[in-house]
């Protein structure tokens, strides 16, 4: 079995071994750059050390090749960790930093991955996800400024895990756009996922913002911010963007641009390119490279 102890790089790198095990030569990326559903891998086993990116209950790895400037995710039923261990005291350690960009994470799993789903998803799993990102904009700020607090870790910890274990997908996950972008600047700049996610978040919603997606972004506000109701969604949909940039800047106190992080526009049409996958990224507004190029721009 593979044992891994620590945050979600730990986790991605156990998977990705106990995949390669079963390979006759024990090379991970051709599974990960064939796209392969894994079905056979050495148990995995996790001790969670770090709230972020819920890879302790799900089926997912993401996989770096700083070689080639690529970050992909490997996907199969054999990776998922047949016991997790979560004890909230492991990420009292945990910096500062850590433990907002984890928190980042976590928040965006439910806003990228399903939130925006529109008709196809259900009442009750929108009052679940509802609740996964109000409990971290209300916990974060406890944990860093208490990282010994029990009740404000275990919060994150929980959250992590619901937030991308499939309980709240219904058929609802779409492309991802924020997940997609970000992987392009952490596989050519080697950031930290939660703060690349949190710079291009409020830009993306900014982007994509118009009469059709105000009304779902205008009920985010509501739900995670407590936005009043009696707005008209374009009113409400800008409130929610500003809350949420409030929230990432200053509540998380995370730099707000990728200039801050020594980030130029250098391989920005490279990233947009890989990251449309060669066409583009669909849902809840179709994004062209040209597209991406944009809201990178306006991160700097």
């Amino acid at each position: 079995m593979i044992l891994a102890a620590g945050g979600g790089s730990t986790i991605d790198c156990a998977k990705g071994i106990a995949a390669a095990a079963m390979t006759e030569d024990g090379d991970v990326w051709p599974l990960v750059k064939n796209g392969v559903w894994v079905m056979k891998a050495l148990p995995i086993v996790a001790i969670l050390t770090n709230a972020a990116t819920g890879l302790e209950m799900d089926a997912w790895a993401v996989i770096s090749n700083m070689d080639t400037n690529e970050k992909i995710g490997l996907g199969g039923s054999a990776l998922i960790p047949h016991v997790a261990f979560e004890n909230p005291e492991y990420s009292f350690s945990l910096p500062t930093y850590q433990t907002a960009c984890g928190a980042f994470d976590i928040f965006n799993h439910v806003l990228d991955n399903y939130y925006f789903a529109g008709d196809a998803t259900f009442d009750l799993l929108l009052e679940m996800q509802g609740a996964v990102m109000p409990t971290v904009v209300k916990w974060t700020p406890i944990a860093m400024k208490e990282p010994e607090n029990y009740e404000a870790r275990a919060n994150l910890m929980w959250a992590s895990s619901m937030a991308l274990n499939t309980i709240l997908d219904g058929g609802t996950v779409h492309n991802c756009a924020c997940h997609a972008m970000e992987h392009e600047l952490s596989a050519y700049y080697d950031i930290t996922h939660g703060h690349g996610l949190a710079i291009l978040t409020p830009r993306w919603l900014t982007y994509i913002l118009s009469d059709d997606t105000a009304p779902a972004i205008s009920r985010f506000g509501q739900k995670v911010f407590d936005i009043p109701s009696n707005s008209d969604p374009m009113t409400g949909a800008k409130k929610a963007i500003d809350a949420l940039t409030d929230f990432c800047f200053h509540t998380l106190g995370l730099a707000p641009t990728l200039t801050d992080l020594n980030i130029d526009r250098t391989h920005f049409e490279a990233m947009a390119n890989h990251a449309c996958g060669g066409d583009a990224i669909h849902d809840p507004k179709a994004l062209t490279p040209d597209d991406v190029v944009r809201i990178y721009e306006a991160c700097l």
